[in-house]
């Protein structure tokens, strides 16, 4: 069994006044030949975006895009036509595929907002572009673990689909709970704190943190405080 912590305070960072944002792996203009990506896993952002801005049309292609929010709400637009507002508790896919154009916005004038936006290799090029977004209500992830997404063949209800071997989970745990996320033979599993105080296989996290582990069938979170993490289960 192999268990690597990444401390929040070593990821990259970048700090452009209206963004304050927090590089789990190598991005843009950060790069750590140690951390290029984990499994399919390639890109783990947190995101705080000041009020009213955010990021102009940009184009990206054979990947699938993944956001959730921690606070606030983005607005999206994109070159298929789709614009909607992303909120708590609402999960965004985007699968860029021959290539997509899309703009990201902070949606409130007062209030900053704060995501994690997670890229995900698709299991082939050139799939067709496509959009997807559910929201859910808090208790499905309260003490539990509550699926957000899979592969396109799972048939899991209230799931975005992506094109890859992968699933992601969020759980919020209260004080003294645990979960136990099953891990296929073979897989491994990142696990990353997106608030609060959680144990992970008995090491004690903090938000922004994140842990890796490979060579094991399940990982136990515990909440040591009241917290919030996304579980990745990887090929």
């Amino acid at each position: 069994m192999s268990v690597t912590l990444r401390r929040s305070q070593d990821r990259g960072h970048a700090d452009r006044g209206w963004l304050d944002a927090r590089f789990s792996f190598s991005f843009a203009d950060y790069h750590d030949p140690a951390y290029m990506g984990f499994s399919v896993l390639r890109v783990l952002n947190e995101d705080v975006i000041a009020p009213g801005r955010g990021f102009g049309p940009h184009a990206h292609r054979d990947m699938e895009i993944l956001t959730y929010m921690i606070g606030g709400r983005l607005r999206h637009r994109d070159s298929m036509g789709e614009e909607r507002v992303l909120g708590p508790n609402e999960v965004q896919a985007m699968s860029a595929g021959t290539g997509i154009v899309h703009s990201e916005f902070n949606a409130s004038e007062t209030e900053p907002s704060h995501s994690i936006q997670i890229w995900i290799e698709p299991r082939s090029e050139d799939l067709v572009p496509a959009y997807q977004q559910i929201a859910f209500e808090p208790a499905e992830k309260t003490n539990r673990l509550r699926l957000l997404a899979g592969p396109e063949t799972s048939g899991d209800p209230g799931v975005v689909r992506i094109h890859q071997d992968a699933r992601v989970w969020v759980t919020q745990l209260e004080g003294g709970q645990t979960v136990t996320a099953v891990i296929g033979p073979g897989r491994q599993a990142w696990i990353q704190v997106l608030g609060g105080d959680l144990l992970v296989a008995g090491h004690r996290v903090s938000q922004g943190d994140g842990v890796a582990i490979s060579g094991q069938r399940g990982v136990t979170i515990a909440g040591a405080d009241h917290g919030e993490a996304l579980v990745f289960d990887l090929p």
